[in-house]
């Protein structure tokens, strides 16, 4: 199968619209498997994180923080789902839950920062359920930034949102 030139025309197919209309859509083409890449997060100060920026803001920073984080496991590894916008809706209703959801949420954040830690080629070492247990004892945002920045670091000098590479 060849592939078309930069500039030359797409291959199209016709399927059948609703009302007997037809419009064109594209053919499928099949790809060569690309080496599989994330952008590298940004390693914060896991004190500041903890402690420091939600005493500052009265306990903002700590919906911010569990948003971000989130949002940057989904970048560094598109192989998993986005759930920046779900943890957060949790974290900020999940007294309709009881508090059940938000800790659910807190728990599998620990699974994703596992799964972060293979993708990075790194031996997984972040538990939910440490990170629960210390999470109770509100030591939980300590443990999970130690966790994240270990895969930070497996990138040395790579700026936060720059492409690398990650284990199959």
């Amino acid at each position: 199968m060849s592939y078309p030139q930069q500039g030359q025309a797409q291959p199209y197919q016709q399927q059948p619209q609703y009302g007997g209309q037809q419009a064109p859509v594209p053919a499928q083409q099949h790809a060569p498997a690309a080496a599989a890449a994330g952008y590298n997060m940004k390693r914060r100060n896991p004190v500041g994180a903890w402690l420091g920026l939600p005493i500052i803001t009265f306990g903002i920073y700590g919906l911010v923080w569990f948003f971000k984080v989130h949002a940057e496991l989904f970048n560094y590894d598109r192989r998993v789902g986005d759930a920046a916008t779900n943890a957060l809706l949790s974290m900020i209703f999940g007294f309709v839950t009881l508090g059940i959801w938000p800790l659910i949420m807190y728990v599998k954040l620990g699974g994703r920062i596992a799964q972060a830690q293979r993708a990075a080629g790194l031996q997984p070492s972040c538990s939910g359920g440490i990170g629960f247990l210390l999470g109770i004892l509100g030591f939980g945002v300590l443990y999970y930034q130690i966790q994240l920045n270990k895969i930070v670091d497996r990138y040395g000098d790579t700026q936060p949102g720059q492409q690398v590479s990650l284990a199959a």
